[in-house]
């Protein structure tokens, strides 16, 4: 996928990461490590505490531990997207079942890291969500034969305008800020209809055919939003 706008190598500079975090020596060690790649660390060592923070200062980022007192991870994620807000959420724990990976998933997080882990691929993980998650401002991206300007919503494919509802660009946004992720359709209902919506996965089908008749060259063998059955969609640039 190509991005249109110019893209530089800088350093992060002052992204501001929430880590909620129960044990005091991995909170420590984030703490410490996070701020020598030069970001701005906000500490939080239970769940209503982490929710709080997340409210009210607002972070690009939020590194959440799922066993915490007063609140768990889960629930402190649920709440945060309950109010739409969409900020990136990388989920630590110990269980490494895919049944908790899954529910972390559904929830809206944006990636799953199970304990213990080494740094290293922590940073990278974080690195690796705030590109995607930025990527959003750069307003045209060009994939195959598609250019899509998000924030004038207007769609080209092969040089001719293409006309999508805003919520089929709110699916399409989504689609492309998780390059690569497996999205399950439950997940995408929430992130894009909402919590509130009294919705099926029929209806994640039913317009994801809708882009795909729109954006690939043939719908029946798509290059770009590809089906992983019995989960959801994977977008691919």
């Amino acid at each position: 996928m190509t991005r249109m706008t110019q893209k530089t190598d800088k350093p992060p500079g002052r992204v501001k990461i929430l880590v909620v975090e129960d044990d005091g020596a991995i909170l420590f060690a984030l703490q410490k490590n996070l701020q020598f790649e030069g970001y701005e660390v906000i500490l939080a060592s239970d769940g209503e505490t982490g929710l709080r923070r997340a409210l009210e200062d607002r972070p690009q980022l939020i590194v959440l531990d799922i066993m915490l007192p007063r609140m768990s991870g889960f629930e402190v994620c649920e709440a945060i997207r309950k109010q739409e807000i969409d900020i990136p959420v990388i989920f630590l724990s110990a269980k490494a079942q895919e049944m908790d990976r899954i529910a972390g998933l559904n929830l809206g997080a944006d990636d799953y890291i199970t304990k213990p882990f080494s740094i290293r691929e922590l940073l990278a993980r974080v690195k690796t969500v705030l590109r995607r998650s930025q990527g959003e401002t750069q307003e045209t991206l060009r994939f195959g034969d598609v250019e899509v300007n998000f924030t004038a919503q207007t769609l080209e494919v092969r040089g001719q305008g293409v006309s999508l509802t805003p919520k089929e660009f709110e699916l399409l946004r989504l689609l492309v800020r998780s390059e690569g992720k497996v999205l399950p359709r439950d997940s995408i209902l929430n992130r894009v209809w909402g919590y509130g919506y009294d919705g099926t996965a029929r209806t994640i089908d039913n317009f994801i055919n809708r882009l795909r008749q729109k954006i690939e060259d043939d719908v029946d063998a798509p290059r770009h939003i590809l089906t992983v059955r019995g989960v959801g969609y994977r977008f691919q640039g």
